[in-house]
């Protein structure tokens, strides 16, 4: 499993996202901006991301993963 990939899984479980996937060697740092997150704590939003990767964390392909996931207007007012 590689960068792409995991971005791919994650473009079709949230597909108004802005979605980035860095990393190899099984550790990953994913970043995505989307509206699904308004309203969910740091908590609920890491879940919605490991409910699409979990089946290759419990296989291995993912060792680790780190996240960034914030709304559209959380990001906006970053910048």
């Amino acid at each position: 499993m590689n960068a792409a990939e995991i971005k791919d899984l994650l473009i079709v479980a949230i597909p108004e996202g802005e979605i980035e996937v860095e990393g190899g060697g099984g550790k990953y740092v994913v970043s995505a901006v989307a509206d699904m997150f308004e309203n969910l704590n740091a908590v609920q939003r890491q879940q919605a991301i490991y409910s699409v990767l979990n089946k290759h964390i419990s296989s291995g392909e993912i060792h680790a993963v780190s996240m960034r996931l914030q709304t559209k207007v959380e990001a906006n007012s970053t910048e």
